[in-house]
Formats: C-alpha cells, structure tokens, sequence
C-alpha cells in the first residue's frame, strides 16, 4: 500500500534524524571536554545532553518498530509453524499498538502540564516542554509503526 510506503519513509528518516542529534550530543561533549582545557566551558551542557538524548532514544524507536529490530526469542519459535510465528508477531505488534498509543496519550498530558507549569532548566532557561515535542512525534510513528507490522504479520498486507 502507498501510505504503508510514505510511512516507511517517514520513519526511516526520523531515524536518521535521531542519529543526527545523537552527533550534536557529541559535538556538545566535545565542546565541554576542549573547551574546558582552553577556557571556553559550555554552561548547560548536561542539561542539553538529557534532552536531547531522551529525545533522541524515542525517535528510535518506531525504526526499531517497523524493521523489527526489537529484542526476540527466536531460539523459540525456530522451529515453528511460520504462520503460528506471523500470529506471535502480530500480537507482539498489537503489544506495541497500545503501547505507543498509551505512552502518545500519557505523555501528550505530560508536555502539557510541563508547559502549563513553565517548567525550564536551571541553567540555560529551556522550557523543559520542548523535548516532548520529538518524543511525541515519535510515539505518534511508533503508532503508525505498529499498524504496518500489525497488517503485515495478520493480513500479510505490505
């Protein structure tokens, strides 16, 4: 299905945009670690490495989803009927259905509340509801994810 295929792009590159952050991550400790030596220190950025690392570990997520890169049993199900193993998956793909959809809703509210509070960071003042904004475009993918596993390992739908 077309949308199937869009939403395959859409998520391969989210990815990729993960491990884009993941570089600024060491840009930002590079910078800390010479920058203290010559005496150019970067103020906040531990706080900046929190962030973006809890938001980059979400928009992992829906990749790992979507090429089935989570952890699994296969010593387990080696030998199995492939059809019992396609319904395995698929439950194991529902699982991460309410899942995704639990933690998009949960933490919808969690942005929400942080911004009404106008929670920030102590040092460079970042109001702390930013990250939640990748983190829930993430979880709104790993959704999607689920949907195209769930069709492909139930309906053999691709």
């Amino acid at each position: 299905m077309k949308i199937f295929a869009l939403g395959r792009k859409v998520i391969d590159g989210w990815a990729l945009m993960g491990g884009l952050v993941l570089a600024v991550i060491v840009l930002v400790n590079v910078w800390t670690t010479v920058g203290s030596l010559i005496g150019l220190p970067f103020a906040g950025d531990v706080e900046l490495t929190e962030m973006m690392v809890a938001a980059a570990a979400f928009m992992f997520l829906p990749f790992c989803q979507l090429h089935r890169h989570n952890v699994t049993a296969d010593i387990f199900t080696s030998n199995m009927n492939p059809r019992f193993v396609n319904i395995l998956n698929g439950i194991a793909s529902l699982v991460a259905l309410g899942f995704a959809a639990l933690l998009l809703w949960r933490m919808t509210y969690g942005m929400l509340d942080t911004k009404e509070y106008n929670y920030s960071s102590t040092i460079l003042s970042v109001p702390l509801w930013w990250p939640y904004v990748p983190i829930l475009v993430s979880l709104a993918l790993l959704f999607i994810a689920a949907v195209i596993t769930t069709a492909e390992d139930l309906f053999g739908a691709s």
